[in-house]
C-alpha cells in the first residue's frame, strides 16, 4: 500500500502559515512500519483541487487529504471530492448528529443557540454534508467529523484536530500493514567524490539488490564543512547489511576518503 499526503491552503502556499502536516505524518507512518510515498500542497482553488483529486483516487493509494472541509466560501475539498467521484453532496445522519451535539454543548457555555434550525447551526451542518456514500472519521477534539471514502481519509488543517483523527485511521484501517517488513537505512560520507564517478556503482547496487534503493546526497560546503556526498542504502532489512558493504567497499575502491 501507497501512502499520500495532500495538504490544503493559500496560507501554506503563500507562507502566511508553515505546514506541520508532513514531518507528522512521516512520524506517524513511521511508527507502524509504513512510509510516506508521495505529498502534494494545493491552494483553495476549486478546479485544481478536483483534478488532483482525480488523479490520487485514480492511483488506488491511501491519501490523507488535509485542511478545506469547513463550510466558508474558501473551503472546496468536500465538493471537489464530490465532483471528482461524480457523487453528490449529502447530509450524512451521523455527521448531523454530532455536529447538532457541539452545537448543544456550545450553547450550554453560552455561546449562541441549540435551535438547529437557526440560519448559523444549518450552515454548520454544511459541514457534514460529504459525497454520498462516504464514511466519518471521528474528531475528538470537537466531535466536527472528517469523512473517508475510496480510502481518502479528509480531515480537517488544525493539528489538533488532523493528527489524532490519522492515528485513529491508521490503527482502524490499516493496522495488517504495520510492520509486516523490517526496513533499515545505512549511509557514510565520501569526501571530495563526484557524483558521475559513483553513480554507476549506485546503479550497479540498486540492479544487483531488488528492493534496495540508493540514495546521494550532496554537500557543495556552504556550511563551512568540506564538501562531500552522503550515500547510502534502504530497503528491507536483511537486504540492507550486504548492499552497504558493497556500497563502502566499492566507494573506497574509487579513492574516496570515507567518514
Amino acid at each position: 500500500m501507497n501512502f499520500g499526503l495532500i495538504v490544503i491552503g493559500d496560507e501554506i502556499l503563500s507562507g502566511k502559515r508553515q505546514d506541520k502536516h508532513f514531518p507528522k505524518v512521516v512520524e506517524l507512518l513511521a511508527a507502524r512500519g509504513l512510509q510516506l510515498s508521495w505529498a502534494e500542497y494545493v491552494g483553495d482553488d476549486r478546479e485544481r483541487l478536483v483534478s488532483t483529486l482525480r488523479r490520487s483516487f485514480d492511483s488506488g493509494d491511501a491519501v490523507f487529504s488535509c485542511g478545506g472541509i469547513g463550510a466558508t466560501p474558501d473551503d472546496h475539498t468536500r465538493q471537489a471530492a464530490g465532483i471528482a467521484l461524480g457523487l453528490a453532496l449529502e447530509l450524512h445522519p451521523e455527521a448531523a448528529c454530532l455536529i447538532a451535539q457541539r452545537t448543544a454543548e456550545m450553547a450550554a457555555e453560552g455561546r449562541g443557540s441549540a435551535d438547529m434550525s437557526l440560519p448559523e447551526n444549518r450552515q454548520r451542518l454544511k459541514m457534514g454534508e460529504f459525497p454520498a456514500g462516504a464514511g466519518i472519521i471521528p474528531n475528538l477534539y470537537n466531535r466536527i467529523p472528517g469523512f473517508e471514502i475510496r480510502k481518502h481519509f479528509f480531515v480537517p488543517g488544525f493539528p489538533v484536530m488532523a493528527w489524532p483523527m490519522i492515528e485513529w485511521v491508521l490503527d482502524n484501517r490499516f493496522a495488517d500493514l504495520f510492520h509486516r517488513e523490517r526496513r533499515a537505512e545505512r549511509s557514510f560520507l565520501a569526501f571530495e567524490l563526484p557524483e558521475s564517478v559513483v553513480t554507476p556503482l549506485l546503479e550497479e547496487i540498486e540492479r544487483d539488490f531488488p528492493g534496495i534503493r540508493v540514495f546521494s546526497l550532496p554537500s557543495v560546503g556552504d556550511d563551512g564543512s568540506r564538501r562531500h556526498i552522503e550515500l547510502g542504502v534502504k530497503g528491507p532489512e536483511h537486504l540492507v547489511a550486504p548492499a552497504f558493504e558493497r556500497l563502502e567497499a566499492g566507494t573506497r575502491a574509487l579513492g574516496a576518503e570515507i567518514g
